[in-house]
């Protein structure tokens, strides 16, 4: 077990050695070999993306079973923009500045996120657990690889996607009580021809101060994408008005 861990530090030279050794430190191999450890994680195979704020890496179970592990980076300057999320979300009252505070209090909110989003029905990763800064979630993707991003699929039916992709911004709101924050083509995966949200760290409880502006610009960043598709595009402000005053029953009608 030492031995597969050790090996997650043997990368090539140059940028690649400094993207690894950024994400493997010391505390993160020690958190992964808890992991191991605990019976969670077999293997960690290769890295599916990379983020401002993370790493996610193939993994396996002791099943040999796929499982994603996001790895978040424990550098200062990685977490110095993110603070606001964590400040000024409610659940995370009373986490102050301290690096590692922040960055183990990300882990735990995008766990949270992701439970919350997935209680109320809407396609997200399944998390499974996590520890200090690694998340451990569902696999989504098949054997031919992971999921491609919104960005990169060929839609042959705009609207439909969009219709799909806009209900998780109006039922994330209404039925999880958060609005994702981030929400775009580069943060949604397509599976199968159905879309799945991910990085879900900094999604707000829609009681957050700021929540309303937060909704505004995934709502704009949807429409925008999906009208360079050729999607038929419902208003921004009226999707805003539905998702802040529109009722059940009222989407029922709709559908």
């Amino acid at each position: 077990m030492e031995q597969r861990v050790d090996a997650l530090k043997t990368h090539k030279t140059g940028d690649e050695r400094q993207t690894e050794g950024e994400v493997f430190d010391k505390k993160t191999l020690l958190t992964i070999y808890d992991l191991m450890k605990g019976g969670f994680i077999d293997t960690i195979q290769f890295p599916i993306s990379t983020g401002k704020e993370g790493n996610v890496f193939f993994a396996t179970d002791e099943d040999g079973d796929p499982l994603a592990i996001k790895i978040f980076r424990t550098s200062t300057a990685t977490f110095k923009s993110f603070g606001k999320y964590i400040e000024g979300d409610p659940r995370f009252k009373g986490i102050g500045g301290n690096r590692w505070k922040l960055i183990y209090a990300w882990t735990n909110k995008e766990f949270k996120n992701l439970q919350r989003y997935a209680e109320a029905g809407l396609p997200v990763p399944e998390p499974i657990t996590f520890q200090q800064n690694c998340l451990l979630m569902e696999y989504i993707g098949n054997e031919n690889g992971p999921a491609p991003q919104l960005k990169d699929v060929k839609l042959e039916e705009p609207t439909e996607m969009y219709d799909e992709v806009l209900s998780f911004i109006i039922d994330g709101w209404k039925d999880a009580h958060l609005v994702h924050g981030d929400l775009s083509e580069y943060n949604v995966l397509v599976l199968d021809g159905q879309p799945i949200m991910i990085d879900c760290g900094q999604a707000m409880t829609n009681d957050f101060f700021n929540a309303k502006d937060l909704l505004i610009r995934d709502i704009a960043n949807i429409n925008r994408f999906f009208k360079n598709r050729g999607a038929d595009i419902i208003d921004s402000a009226k999707v805003l008005d539905e998702v802040l005053n529109g009722s059940d029953d009222d989407e029922e009608e709709e559908e």
